[in-house]
């Protein structure tokens, strides 16, 4: 839109003329709100012209075990291997392993090459079922990217060039395969596979009009 073009401009002066307290006070603001709306949008399963993500591709479902496992896993840093009990698990794909680590208390995934020894179940954990694992894992593949769209990954500031949106860390590889749809591996042994396009971020016209809101608002409190 032209005229959204020539407001942006004449905003963006205005902005400008503000004093750098409450100019970067504000441009916070923004970058909060624009985050936010980013992370409603991927919830939606949407990209920014607003088509919706392409669909995850179907896995073969993963091996089931109403049993109990055992073994010995290198620790964080350079303890010793600690056992894990698993009450049941499944094996997926890339040679890993899912199920609920007693010690933990949650559900976890560990690298089969990395198990350093298997060992007997303790008798009190033999014969448990695995229905709790069935249960939380299909809830988890409800939804693609939730978890990378959270506020711990997705994050937002200020800086000399405006406003920001996007991923740190490790993370930002993995958002940067599926925003262009490049080339990657789904696991650490797996042949690297072409990932479909899914647009993560961007700004759409909504929002461009929403920091627009905001601004003039506070320009008028002036």
């Amino acid at each position: 839109m032209d005229d959204l073009g020539e407001l942006e401009r004449i905003a963006g002066a205005i902005l400008r003329s503000l004093e750098p307290g409450p100019r970067r006070a504000l441009m916070h603001r923004m970058a909060r709100e624009l985050a936010a709306s980013q992370r409603k949008r991927i919830a939606a399963q949407r990209d920014p012209a607003g088509a919706a993500f392409e669909a995850r591709k179907q896995k073969a479902p993963p091996v089931q075990s109403r049993g109990a496992a055992c073994f010995l896993y290198p620790a964080h840093g350079s303890g010793e291997p600690r056992r894990v009990i698993m009450k049941s698990f499944t094996w997926g794909t890339g040679r890993m392993l899912t199920g609920f680590d007693i010690e933990a208390g949650d559900i976890r995934t560990f690298e089969f090459d990395k198990i350093v020894k298997w060992l007997p179940v303790p008798e009190e954990h033999r014969n448990t079922t695995g229905s709790s694992l069935r249960r939380q894992g299909s809830l988890r593949r409800k939804a693609m990217f939730r978890r990378l769209a959270s506020a711990r990954f997705l994050r937002s500031g200020v800086d000399d060039q405006g406003i920001w949106v996007g991923f740190t860390g490790k993370v930002s590889q993995i958002a940067e395969v599926h925003q262009f749809g490049l080339r990657d591996k789904p696991s650490l042994r797996a042949k690297a596979v072409a990932y479909p396009q899914r647009q993560l971020l961007g700004a759409t016209a909504a929002d461009r009009e929403r920091l627009l809101d905001t601004l003039l608002a506070q320009i008028s409190l002036v």
